[in-house]
């Protein structure tokens, strides 16, 4: 059987560094090209890029652990990032592809900020970027802990090499192959891998749950119906106010995820960012049904056949192991893979992008060449890695919670400053420098001081509520203290109307 996995692993792999080594050659001679493919990706490119980025390891793990453990109560997550994510789409999508290009070009999110407020634009550039680097480690931590517990769980020792785990091998060959196809083929090769690796997790979240309800000793609806946990199948059972809160507020975080949004910038034309729209929320849907039905589904089979689970967020690939021939378990562990590695790259592309962007050429290298850059570039995607690695090095690590706590650090400290840098010309330099601290720190402070949320149980709010709520408020109270006609760049404007 691990023959058969392996052999479609090591096929998954090589057509991932095949397509770096296409992107490579086709758009890494600058420092457009290697960052933002030339402002010139496909809608749909776009889209699942976009959305298989955002999904990461806890579509296939953490959400449906979610459900497995607490019935569909659970599924509020699913529905709030829904919400956010259209709304994302339609707010933020097209106002940042059309003014990301007409003030200065940007080609990152802290480059954008700082055009948009030139009176405080070293302040932007360095305080953005630091909050980029810090989340995007500990969220790269939280991917490749999942790539840690498939390896284990799939293969129970099979694969020890000089005393190392199981766990840490799956760290550090997920680990390698995203860092050789990200650092040689830059956002085309993240762009496309992200692609292929969404249709991918398409197909395998469709699959599975009809063969767990539908084969042999499968999960009907009788036995999902007889789950012997009272209220499993209800949407409200044990459901508090805060818990639904901290919930659906997952949704957002959309507003504030650099390596989401930039796929905004780099798409075709503003024109088209419609059809991707339908093209990423289409995808979305389908793939949070599926989750959906792998954790309640999962369950039902677990119990019907009498098995025992250790760990929740390993459902998909004990379910991958019972019920499939090897070779299409390696194919739903590639899926699982694609959803980890997909995230991974893009984290690490952008905090890549800040580091030299927003440091290295704004204070030790300004006249650095377009070779130069992209030179500097692979090395600190390279760093960011190696620091991932050394935090995802416990294998009790929560994916979920990992996930959680890195999506609500952006989504407060970017969310409220990207909508409203957008759509409010009345908006200074002040008050974006002051609601992106205030975001990040009332996050860090709330995960400190034990307040997040232990979502549906009610014990706490989720971190993000605070955060983004504060974070608005400070830009909108800063704002109209320090605001002066005088100050107000008529391009910048012109860009927002």
């Amino acid at each position: 059987m691990q023959t058969g996995i392996i052999i479609s692993l090591t096929l998954y792999f090589l057509l991932m560094l095949g397509i770096g080594l296409y992107a490579w050659r086709k758009s890494t001679d600058s420092s457009e090209g290697y960052l933002l493919a030339g402002r010139n990706l496909h809608p749909a490119v776009a889209a699942l890029s976009a959305g298989a980025s955002d999904m990461s390891g806890w579509l296939l793990l953490g959400l449906p652990g979610a459900l497995y453990a607490s019935g569909l109560v659970s599924a509020w997550i699913g529905i709030g990032l829904f919400v956010g994510a259209f709304i994302n789409w339609i707010v933020v999508a097209p106002r940042l592809r059309q003014q990301t290009e007409e003030l200065g070009n940007a080609l990152t999110i802290p480059e954008f900020l700082a055009n948009r407020f030139p009176d405080k634009a070293i302040a932007l550039r360095v305080t953005s970027a630091i909050i980029v680097v810090l989340f995007f480690t500990v969220y790269t931590a939280a991917g490749l802990v999942g790539g840690g517990k498939l390896f284990e769980t799939a293969f129970g020792g099979a694969i020890h090499i000089g005393g190392v785990s199981d766990y840490t091998a799956g760290l550090w060959i997920t680990a390698g192959v995203v860092l050789v196809y990200t650092m040689i083929g830059g956002f085309l090769a993240v762009s496309l891998t992200d692609f292929v690796q969404g249709i991918i997790m398409l197909l395998a979240l469709v699959v599975m749950p009809l063969v767990v309800i539908f084969g042999p000793g499968g999960a009907n609806g009788a036995s999902i119906a007889a789950i012997p946990q009272e209220g499993f199948l209800s949407l409200t059972h044990g459901l508090t106010m805060i818990g639904w809160l901290s919930a659906v507020t997952w949704g957002l975080g959309y507003f504030g995820q650099p390596h989401i949004i930039v796929r905004f910038m780099a798409v075709r034309s503003v024109r088209e960012v419609a059809t991707a729209r339908t093209y990423g929320m289409s995808w979305m849907f389908v793939c949070l049904i599926g989750a959906l039905g792998v954790g309640i589904a999962g369950r039902a089979y677990i119990a019907r056949n009498g098995l025992v689970l250790d760990d929740p967020e390993t459902i998909f690939v004990v379910l991958a192991n019972l019920l499939f021939h090897p070779l299409v378990t390696g194919f739903l562990y590639a899926a699982l893979l694609a959803a980890i590695m997909s995230t991974i790259s893009s984290q690490l592309l952008v905090s890549s992008s800040s580091l030299v962007e927003d440091f290295y050429r704004l204070f030790l290298r300004k006249n650095a060449s377009e070779h130069e850059s992209v030179n500097v570039g692979r090395v600190c995607v390279a760093l960011v890695a190696v620091a991932a690695i050394m935090i995802a090095g416990n294998p009790d690590s929560e994916v979920l919670g990992l996930v959680a706590h890195a999506w609500a650090g952006f989504g407060a400290a970017f969310g409220p400053l990207i909508i409203l840098s957008l759509t409010w010309k009345g908006m200074t330099g002040k008050g974006a420098v002051a609601g992106l601290t205030t975001g990040a720190l009332v996050v860090v402070l709330w995960i400190a001081l034990g307040w997040d949320a232990q979502f549906m149980g009610g014990d706490g709010v989720y971190e993000i509520i605070p955060g983004f709520v504060l974070s608005w408020l400070a830009i909108w109270l800063v704002s109209n203290a320090t605001r002066k006609p005088a100050n107000e760049s008529p391009h910048t404007n012109a860009a927002i109307q």
